[in-house]
């Protein structure tokens, strides 16, 4: 197996988050000459003119980031107005912060199940959501609320004109039991 190509691709896979050294000397069964090794190589191969990316150490992780020459075109996308389509994860998360709003990004996490740094950084620049103000929590992290663009593009006049949620869960429940009530008839016939 490519140690490299690995390595590239479980600095793909967490992202923002980043992988420390000891975290990639763990996955990867290697010692730290051999995973410093690695890294230099990979750092080497996104230094061509032709790479989009690099590797960069910023808060004791190895993080893939990238090219800061590259950046108008960066801005240039994230303004362009044919590019408010919204991913699944995009939608899932301006759902969470809808219903809950304020909200902080941890909490938005928590009920996710998965980071969303990367969307809520992305759902500002698009202006669907904004910081609003501070939690008194310890650290005091930012709230964040749905703006007026986000009821544009969803045709909403009021965040109180969303849909009731307890519809969709009891829709939910009623599907699942469905289901569960199918896999038992479905194995009940196959026992006789």
């Amino acid at each position: 197996m490519e140690n490299k190509a690995v390595l590239e691709g479980l600095l793909f896979v967490v992202g923002e988050d980043g992988l420390s050294l000891k975290q990639i000397i763990d996955i990867l069964n290697l010692d730290e000459e051999e995973a410093k090794s690695l890294l230099m190589e990979l750092k080497k191969d996104y230094q061509e003119a032709d790479r989009g990316l690099r590797i960069d150490f910023l808060g004791n992780k190895f993080k893939l980031t990238t090219k800061y020459e590259h950046r108008e075109y960066y801005q240039k996308l994230i303004e362009n107005p044919e590019s408010t389509f919204l991913t699944q994860a995009a939608l899932e998360t301006l759902a969470i912060i809808a219903y809950n709003e304020p909200i902080t990004r941890v909490r938005i996490d928590n009920i996710r199940g998965v980071g969303s740094r990367d969307i809520l950084r992305k759902l500002v620049a698009k202006g669907f959501v904004k910081e609003a103000g501070r939690s008194d929590v310890p650290g005091r992290p930012i709230l964040y609320e749905t703006t007026s663009e986000f009821l544009d593009y969803f045709g909403l006049a009021t965040i109180d004109d969303l849909p009731d949620v307890s519809k969709f869960i009891e829709e939910a429940e009623k599907i699942e039991d469905d289901e569960n009530k199918d896999l038992y008839t479905a194995k009940f016939v196959e026992d006789k």
